[in-house]
């Protein structure tokens, strides 16, 4: 986009006194000309910039007039560089990581050491996100209309929606925006978004504030439950829920409480522990539980 090329020619402007209308070009993959018209924005936009012919001449920011380089330190810049290079991971190319190399030309003084922290966003659905992602933000750019299948646990329903924002949260993709069915924002999962298509329909921008990420917001709990699992489960009740949400028992069993947001959520993750675990309360949970323990049980007798 544009405004990211200007944005990477004044980065380049402030640590480089002197740069080449030919050496920008190359670095943003862009014609001569369109780097002179760049440069002529960026006048009008109150940057002085001047420009010298001949011999060791090029494009550089006034000596007088000199925006601080010190903007960002070198710790604060590693840690845009590393968010940046995390985009990479949901996409199959380096394009994020070749802008930030062209941003940062030049300026190995300014981010010197090794990379210590590395974020990845891709996910085992990475084949199918990829081009649901790439929709999505060209629609968001262009304000245009999104059509799709989504799949909720109650059924599966055609949608149009004016999206808003790209969401990475709870190790998944989402889309924010507004639903033409509905009437209000709402969230949705990419994954089970399908048959997704861009509209030529036109949406006239709104004012459509984030969604409020808290977690009891978002998935108020409403099925508290008691359990007590085996001490072999401790690592994943630790990794999933944190060490606060059991007691060590004298028998090395763990006493585990918690609140689901979610009842259907809470009796199949219940299972995949298998044996491993007994329910204490409630007792509607224990009978929902052993009625499909028992359906398990009448499938594996019908063979």
């Amino acid at each position: 986009m544009k405004i990211e090329r200007l944005i990477g020619i004044l980065s380049v402007l402030l640590q480089k006194d002197m740069v080449t209308a030919a050496d920008l070009a190359d670095m943003f993959e862009v014609s001569r000309r369109t780097i002179q018209r760049d440069i002529e924005d960026l006048c009008r936009a109150g940057i002085p910039l001047m420009t010298r012919q001949g011999t060791g001449g090029g494009i550089s920011i006034m000596e007088n007039y000199r925006m601080d380089r010190t903007v960002f330190t070198a710790k604060e810049m590693k840690d845009i560089l590393t968010g940046i290079h995390g985009l990479d991971s949901i996409h199959r190319t380096n394009k994020y990581g070749q802008l930030m190399e062209k941003v940062c030309a030049g300026s190995s003084d300014f981010v010197t050491g090794d990379q210590n922290i590395l974020i990845d966003l891709s996910s085992w659905h990475k084949k199918s996100l990829i081009p649901k992602i790439e929709i999505l933000r060209t629609a968001i750019e262009q304000y245009r209309i999104v059509k799709f299948l989504y799949f909720s646990p109650e059924k599966s329903t055609r949608r149009r929606i004016e999206p808003y924002y790209l969401i990475f949260r709870w190790s998944s993709w989402y889309v924010w925006g507004w639903c033409c069915k509905c009437n209000e924002s709402r969230l949705f999962k990419l994954n089970r978004m399908e048959e997704l298509e861009l509209t030529e329909n036109i949406f006239e921008k709104r004012k459509v504030s984030l969604p409020d990420f808290d977690y009891e917001n978002m998935f108020p709990g409403r099925f508290p439950v008691k359990a007590v699992f085996s001490g072999k489960c401790r690592w994943r009740l630790v990794e999933e829920y944190g060490k606060d949400s059991f007691q060590e028992q004298k028998d090395g069993t763990l006493l585990f409480y918690w609140i689901f947001s979610d009842k259907n959520h809470l009796i199949r993750w219940l299972l995949t522990f298998g044996a491993d675990v007994k329910v204490l309360e409630p007792s509607e949970i224990k009978e929902e539980i052993k009625a499909v323990v028992e359906q398990i049980r009448r499938n594996y007798q019908e063979e």
